[in-house]
Formats: structure tokens, C-alpha cells, sequence
């Protein structure tokens, strides 16, 4: 029997939230060790599982439990599996994982339930992206929203508006986009077993049940979906939860939640809505490109007016979501890649990002950029992970978020000409605010009451290596994502083709 290195790999921070339930409370550097282990080992066997994975045959590898019945009158399997599309998400959330871990090695206040809530979180996030039976992958989707909410209650903050606010509303939001994503996950399971006679809940099968689906049918159940999966990508208008949860959630969460919690929303729009909905998503998609441009606009104009560093970001990730979800609605081969590297991209930029803004936070006590500026002269190694993920998000060439965005853009213009250059525009305002905050934040005179503060040091340095490593190979080797996500997304995007054709047009 092969090793079942995916169970491995999403028991690992399990298995550290155990150990961690029996610490001692007062042992606060071995809580942090502990944590520090579970999600590396999960990272180890990720890149283990991201470069053995055989791009040429290409499908469904690393298979668990696809004949292990769960629930057998539903046809549940605990099925897990990766292929193309999936490592790359799973290595995205152990990376921001583990960097997460070192941005809150000083978190002082009952660091063991925090961690251990770190644990949990990070593992129902990996859970969602090696799912492959819809039944599961709700299940570590509804996995994902608890941890979330106590942590930004207990250890958040935010000056604009409450961190119990923010908590009630990012839940209230997910839990909103889950319900209508419920609503459709029943709807096609009830559809799909009538025709069959064979309950059935892996993706494969319902892919295959749902091609016998009416256009109509397929129309109603994706616009459902679409609800459920804008709602955690932040699909315009269904946005506003996204700055407030970033503002008032503590830095690791923040980082979870914009380099991976949102993407999967993307990834269920990829791999579950346009793969078992295509002719849904065909009616769909000249609205879901509206939606996504207008997000890169609206978005980008909204970071241009923040003046917390949080909200900056926050909004710039709404506006990065937009390009994924514009990507997603050329419904094109080059799309598609486009959509899932830019996915890996902005977590990766995001993560480091809001890794960055927590020191600057713990060192200076606010996020208030008004009340900032000189820092790169006490805090240069600060100052170098600041401005590293800035120069991702305006789309440098040379790191790992130009190539996606430029991908998206020739898609964009083969399917959707204006609109596309409408989203092109989006990136003069990122370049804009982007700079505007790293400008008036880092350098211009110092400011004396700042003339204290300590560079980052010591495990405090991790997300800036790991996150910035990435940044820069993935930028000079573009490669490494592309070979590997084009192995994915090949064979779906010709499963969708073969789809509309046998629907036919309508």
C-alpha cells in the first residue's frame, strides 16, 4: 500500500493541536516549537508531494480512501486526491501556514488556544483543496468559519470598527455564501441521483450525472454556486466583509484568510462549479466578467483611499480577486491558468504583505499611515519584506505575480475586449496606492519617537525568507506553477468542451 502522504500531510497540524491541548499553558516557547513542527511537517511533505506528482500523466494522484464508503445511503467517500490545480493551493496554504506561525511567535496572550485554533484553521483550509467528494469538502469548508471567528474576538484588533464587529461580520458573510452553496450542493445531489438511480458525491460523478442536467437546471444551480463561491472570493458587490475581517483579525488570520481562505472560492468556482456546470457557467460568464472588473475598479479606488495599512491591503486583495474571477469567466485554457497562478501569486504576496504590517504593528502600535513614515532607517530588513510584496502587487516583472496577470489580460482581450482594458487600468491605481503607502510609511524623514525600534530578528525574519523566496524563483522560473497547473487544467477545460458541446448551445 502507498504511503497516504495527503492524510498525512492534513493530520499533521492535527496532530500538533493534540499534543498542544496537553502543554502546560505557561510553556510558551515549546507551544510555539510545537506548532512550528506540525506545520512544517505538513510543508515538507507538500514540496515532497508538489515534485514527484507526474505532470505528464497528469489527473487524479496521491489517492485516498476513493473506495472507503462514509456515508453509503449519500454516497459520501472520504475521498481525498491532488492533481494540477490542487497542489498548488495545498502548497500555498503550507507556506503561509508555516510563515504564519513565526508572524505570531510573540503572541503572549493564551498562545497554546491560539495556536491550537492556528492548527485547526490551517487544517480545514488544506482539507477543502484535496477533497474530491463535494460531501467533504463542505465539510472542511464549514471547518474553516469557527476557529476563524474566536480568533479574531479574542485576538484581534481594530480601530475602525470593533474586532467583534468584524468577527460577527466576516462570519455572518461565509456563513450567508455557505447556505446559498448548500442550497445548490443538495439541489444537484438530489438531480443528479434521480437521473442516475446511484447516489453519488465525488466530483467525478456528479461532473458526469450533471451533463445529463437540463441548460435551465445547470443555469440556476451555477448562479447558486456562483452566490456561494463570489461570496468567499469577494466578488463584487459581495465584498464588504473582506477589509473589516482583514483590519480586525490578528496577523496570522489575516494571512489565511487572503492567501488561502479566499482562493477557495476561486478553486470551487475551477474545480466544482465549471466542472460539473459548464453550460450554467457559459450563460454565466459575460456577468461574472462585469463583476470582476468592476471589483478591480471599485476595489482599487477604495485601497487608494485608506489610510490603515489593513484596509490598503484589504481592498488591493479584492481588487486581485477580481482577475481571478475575470479569468475564470473566459472559460479558456489560458484563463484558467492565468486564474489558479494568480491564486498562488496573491497569497503568497498578500501573506507576506500582512506578515509585514504585524510587525510594523506590534512595533509601533498603530497602522495609521498618517502617523508613520522613516521606518526603512530602524527596521531595513522590515522594510525589504514590505516593499517586496508591494512591487508583487503592482505586477513587477521579475516576481511570481506578473506573468498570471499578464495571462489573464490576453484572455481577457480574446473573450471580452473593453473589459479588459478596463481591468488593465486597475493596475495604474494598484501602482498608485501601493507606492503612495510604502512611500509615506517606510522612508521620508523619521520620525523621532520611532527612533527605538529593532529590525526584525531571529524567527521573526521566517515569512519574509519563505514568502520572499517564493516571490522571487517563482517570478525568474514561472515554470515550476505553469507546468504544473497546465497539467490540471488541460484535461478540465477539455471535459468542459466535450460538456457544451453535447448541451448544445443556448
Amino acid at each position: 500500500m502507498d504511503f497516504p502522504i495527503l492524510l498525512a500531510i492534513l493530520l499533521a497540524p492535527v496532530a500538533a493541536a493534540l499534543i498542544l491541548a496537553f502543554v502546560p499553558r505557561e510553556e510558551h516557547m515549546l507551544i510555539r516549537c510545537i506548532a512550528a513542527v506540525g506545520t512544517f511537517v505538513s510543508l515538507a511533505l507538500s514540496l515532497f508531494a508538489y515534485f514527484t506528482y507526474n505532470q505528464e500523466i497528469g489527473g487524479l494522484q496521491f489517492v485516498f480512501g476513493n473506495n472507503m464508503p462514509w456515508i453509503k445511503d449519500l454516497g459520501v467517500t472520504f475521498f481525498l486526491a491532488a492533481d494540477g490545480i490542487s497542489l498548488p493551493m495545498l502548497l500555498l496554504t503550507n507556506l503561509i501556514g508555516f510563515s504564519a506561525v513565526f508572524a505570531s511567535w510573540n503572541v503572549n496572550n493564551r498562545p497554546r488556544e491560539f495556536f491550537i485554533l492556528l492548527m485547526l484553521l490551517i487544517t480545514g483550509v488544506m482539507g477543502t483543496f484535496i477533497a474530491h467528494d463535494l460531501f467533504i469538502f463542505l465539510l472542511f469548508y464549514e471547518v474553516v468559519v469557527i476557529p476563524i471567528y474566536i480568533m479574531v474576538v479574542i485576538w484581534g484588533s481594530s480601530k475602525r470598527v470593533t474586532k467583534e464587529y468584524a468577527g460577527m461580520k466576516l462570519t455572518i458573510y461565509l456563513l450567508i455564501g455557505s447556505a446559498f452553496l448548500l442550497v445548490g450542493v443538495i439541489a444537484l445531489f438530489v438531480k443528479t441521483t434521480a437521473i442516475t438511480g446511484t447516489p453519488d458525491m465525488s466530483f467525478t460523478g456528479l461532473a458526469a450525472a450533471a451533463q445529463q442536467l437540463s441548460p435551465f437546471d445547470q443555469t440556476w444551480l451555477f448562479a447558486l454556486m456562483l452566490l456561494g463561491f463570489g461570496s468567499l472570493i469577494s466578488m463584487w458587490p459581495f465584498h464588504s466583509w473582506s477589509p473589516d475581517g482583514y483590519a480586525g483579525a490578528p496577523t496570522a488570520v489575516s494571512m489565511i484568510h487572503a492567501g488561502v481562505l479566499k482562493k477557495i472560492g476561486g478553486y470551487g468556482l475551477v474545480k466544482i462549479a465549471l466542472y460539473m456546470l459548464p453550460l450554467g457557467a457559459k450563460f454565466w460568464a459575460p456577468y461574472m466578467a462585469v463583476f470582476g472588473v468592476i471589483g478591480v475598479a471599485y476595489a482599487a479606488m477604495g485601497a487608494l483611499a485608506q489610510k490603515d495599512l489593513k484596509y490598503v491591503v484589504g481592498y488591493s486583495s479584492v481588487s486581485h480577486m477580481g482577475y481571478v474571477i475575470l479569468a475564470v469567466a473566459c472559460m479558456d485554457v489560458i484563463g484558467l491558468n492565468g486564474a489558479v497562478a494568480n491564486m498562488f501569486a496573491h497569497g503568497v504576496m498578500a501573506a507576506l504583505f500582512f506578515s509585514m504590517i504585524g510587525f510594523i504593528y506590534e512595533k509601533t502600535h498603530t497602522r495609521w499611515i498618517p502617523d508613520m513614515g522613516g521606518l526603512a532607517r530602524q527596521t531595513p530588513r522590515l522594510a525589504v519584506g514590505f516593499m517586496l510584496a508591494a512591487m508583487a502587487s503592482l505586477g513587477l516583472p521579475g516576481l511570481v505575480s506578473f506573468i498570471p496577470e499578464f495571462t489573464i489580460f490576453i484572455s481577457a482581450f480574446n473573450n471580452y475586449g473593453g473589459l479588459a482594458v478596463v481591468g488593465i487600468a486597475g493596475i495604474i491605481i494598484t501602482a498608485l496606492y501601493v507606492l503612495r503607502a510604502g512611500a509615506n510609511t517606510l522612508f521620508g524623514p523619521p520620525r523621532p519617537e520611532y527612533d527605538h525600534l529593532q529590525d526584525i530578528k531571529g524567527p521573526e525574519l521566517v515569512p519574509l525568507v519563505v514568502l520572499g523566496t517564493v516571490l522571487v524563483v517563482g517570478g525568474f522560473l514561472p515554470s515550476l506553477l505553469f507546468d504544473m497547473i497546465n497539467s490540471g487544467v488541460m484535461p478540465l477545460h477539455a471535459a468542459i468542451n466535450d460538456a457544451l458541446q453535447l448541451g448544445g448551445n443556448f
